[in-house]
């Protein structure tokens, strides 16, 4: 088998040296395995054996996959009997540079390995080698002056509304040279290709056209995996819906591709654009500079290219007797002409507490987020787990209602005020045909599944402002900007909530969209939430121990909350070094979980 080694020299046993060819550092395909191994290049092997090379290898008895991440030259003598050669050669995999790329990001979401990079950055099949360049100096059209203008200035942030065209952005860009651009899913991705294609402007889509990517294109445009896409030359990489959930890992580690195209841009001297309709935070404070270097359309060309957004104010009824259907939807549900889709978070909804003297929804005053009574009878936050005794913070009493829309029988109450078939969707649906039926009611899926409808409802915002995550209000700006792409400029958007003066309903209803984010970086930055920081959760075996290393180092506050830890940390950085002197192998960190 090869020799897991932790240092550049290589002289191992006391049988006599003799002279080899280059020797390979290879990291395994193999889940669980986070060392290195040393392995010999084949005299016949060593015109194609070169960084990032895809190759197999003999293993603890078996052949198994792997990539070449380091070559030494005959410099060093090996001992001959030690070190066992490459037996297959598997194909080209990333170029030196994407390979540094991994192990940046694997220290940035202290992942302890590359294999996780690595596999994102390589061809899905066996590739032997590049394509053909296909470039061109087709200067298509329409363009962005804005992305023009932005691109000129080094990069920033283009707010740009979620009915306006994002392909004028993309072909700016490709007429300053070879382009990237990570969307949130696979079917944007796939469906901007073609239109970037009749242009006239070469396109590989990854992975599928990872052979072309690397070759040479005019853009490269695939989904997250696409910010380590092979992009020689790169000039501009643009991140469209930077704010989408979709753009972030969920498995650990928890790697975001705003933050890898950022970095990556950054290295190779290309200028990074991240388009949304609702710049997120981290965004706003990082590439848009608090502010200083996000475009946006002026106010009223900006207000033209959303829906209506309606907010609907239910403050006025008494929160443990009302009906989630309002007079407002049940006229909407009654247009024959209108096809509406209703939202409601059905799964891990918050448990609202209401005051019945005065109605208020007991809020927690410190985070915003929604009390629950805990065991001992007082009321915690959902958010940050303050206590505080169970009364009313409005007006004092006593009298709290629990709050819990009827979620199992909603299908069935909007068929009846209806009077038309209601198609309930949810992320296990599957097949669905959005021509059977008018009404649609799910969680957000329903936002994703649905081709067309004019009108979107949220039945229950409260839900969702009051959730517990620190990124709520973020998530709810998210929400609507997926409801107003998916009924365009001439829809309608009901927003159902009590929470009328909630500084997040107002901005949605007036678009004042750069002082919502303005106040959710205020609010931020007092409670020390990223941006401001950084956040992580530890969990597995060996806490006390991981709690005492990283405790250790400046910046970095530890607690122990329920099964887990939370780290908050000064930065990313900080967090990355702490995280590397802890020697645990049964613990497991997750930076920047996207629901906490």
């Amino acid at each position: 088998m090869g020799v897991a080694v932790t240092s550049r020299r290589f002289r191992v046993g006391r049988r006599p040296l003799s002279p080899l060819g280059r020797v390979a550092r290879i990291v395994p395909d193999v889940t669980g395995i986070d060392k290195t191994f040393d392995y010999l290049v084949p005299d016949e092997m060593d015109s194609v054996v070169e960084l990032g090379s895809r190759v197999r290898v003999s293993l603890h008895g078996r052949r198994v996959g792997g990539w070449v991440v380091e070559l030494m030259d005959t410099s060093d003598e090996v001992s001959s009997d030690v070190l066992k050669p490459i037996v297959k050669s598997s194909g080209i995999g990333p170029s030196g540079d994407l390979i540094d790329l991994a192990r940046w990001a694997s220290w940035r979401w202290c992942a302890g390995r590359l294999r996780p990079f690595l596999v994102v950055a390589s061809p899905p099949v066996v590739v032997h080698r590049s394509a053909t360049p296909r470039r061109t100096s087709v200067r298509a059209e329409p363009t962005s002056p804005a992305t023009t203008t932005l691109i000129a200035d080094g990069g920033g942030v283009l707010r740009l509304p979620p009915t306006v065209d994002q392909l004028p952005s993309i072909l700016s860009a490709a007429r300053v040279g070879p382009t990237l651009v990570v969307c949130p899913s696979v079917d944007m991705a796939r469906v901007l290709s073609h239109r970037i294609r009749r242009t006239g402007v070469t396109v590989a889509l990854v992975p599928e056209d990872w052979a072309q990517a690397r070759g040479g294109a005019d853009v490269v445009i695939g989904a997250r995996g696409a910010a380590f896409a092979p992009c020689p030359d790169m000039a501009v990489a643009l991140v469209l819906d930077e704010n989408d959930e979709s753009l972030q890992e969920e498995r650990s580690p928890t790697w975001h591709a705003r933050d890898v195209v950022i970095e990556r841009c950054g290295r190779a001297g290309a200028v990074p654009i991240l388009v949304s309709a609702v710049p997120s935070v981290q965004a706003w404070v990082g590439l848009g500079r608090r502010g200083d270097a996000v475009t946006s359309p002026d106010v009223e060309r900006e207000r033209r290219a959303w829906p209506r957004i309606e907010v609907i104010d239910r403050s006025d009824q008494e929160p443990w007797k009302r009906s989630l259907l309002s007079s407002e939807l049940i006229e909407v549900l009654r247009d024959d002409a209108t096809r509406v889709a209703c939202v409601i978070n059905t799964k891990g909804m918050a448990r609202l507490l209401a005051c019945r003297a005065c109605r208020a929804v007991a809020r927690c005053s410190s985070c915003d987020g929604a009390l629950v009574e805990s065991t001992e009878g007082s009321l915690e936050c959902s958010r940050c787990s303050s206590l505080r005794p169970r009364v009313c913070a409005a007006c004092g009493s006593s009298d709290l209602a629990r709050v819990k829309p009827g979620t199992t029988r909603l299908r069935d109450e909007l068929e009846r005020a209806a009077l038309r078939k209601v198609v309930e969707v949810t992320a296990s649906t599957v097949d669905l045909d959005d021509a059977a039926a008018d009404v649609f009611i799910g969680t957000e899926a329903v936002l994703h599944r649905v081709r067309r409808v004019d009108v979107v409802v949220f039945l229950d915002l409260d839900a969702e402002l009051l959730a517990p995550r620190f990124r709520a209000r973020e998530q709810v700006w998210t929400l609507v900007a997926r409801a107003a792409r998916l009924v365009g400029a001439a829809g309608r958007v009901l927003l159902q909530t009590t929470l009328v003066e909630h500084d997040t309903v107002k901005a949605l209803g007036t678009l004042d969209l750069d002082t919502a984010v303005a106040a959710e970086w205020e609010r931020r930055e007092a409670l020390s939430l990223p941006p401001a920081s950084t956040l992580a959760i530890v969990e597995g075996e060996d806490l006390d121990d991981c709690r005492t290393r990283l405790a250790s180092n400046e910046g970095i506050d530890v607690s122990l909350v329920d099964d887990h830890l939370l780290v908050r940390a000064r930065d990313a950085a900080t967090l990355a070094d702490a995280w590397s002197g802890v020697r645990s192998r049964s613990a497991r960190i997750v930076v920047d979980p996207s629901r906490i």
